[in-house]
């Protein structure tokens, strides 16, 4: 696979969850995009093993959100020549504590950034790092935030 190859693949599965499960760009559905034996971690979840655990990871963490839109148009790819590839952007959404954009506050959710690795068409891995306080709730604990 080339790493246009790669980055489509990635596009394709953020754009199934931008849409609630289905690419509108491929058609794939979201879980489609993944090797049986994929990794997965997610912040306050940790790292799902496996197909079956990747869906149990996804339903947990969708469960808590009601839209997501990632905007693709400021994407900065890192790409290497291998399998591995990362990716940063932006995003905005609801949660079910309440709506984000990223900047809005400067501080909050909505910037994130995944590193994959694809061979063969599918998601082997996937690490995705991020806030995972969506609505901005926690800022007790951050002196520089309630200041």
């Amino acid at each position: 696979m080339t790493d246009e190859d790669r980055k489509s693949i990635a596009i394709s599965y953020l754009k199934s969850l931008d849409a609630g499960g289905v690419s509108p760009t491929t058609g794939l559905g979201l879980f489609d995009h993944f090797s049986d034996d994929a990794e997965v971690f997610f912040p306050k979840w940790g790292v799902a093993r496996g197909k079956e655990e990747v869906i149990r990871m996804s339903s947990d963490v969708g469960g808590t959100l009601k839209s997501i839109k990632h905007h693709y148009d400021g994407f900065t790819w890192y790409m290497t020549g291998t399998d591995s590839f990362a990716v940063e952007g932006t995003s905005e959404g609801e949660h079910r504590d309440g709506p984000w954009m990223a900047d809005q506050p400067k501080w909050g959710a909505g910037r994130w950034c995944d590193c994959f690795t694809v061979k063969n068409g599918k998601i082997t891995r996937l690490f995705i790092y991020l806030d995972p306080d969506y609505a901005g709730k926690d800022t007790t604990r951050y002196g520089w935030i309630t200041a």
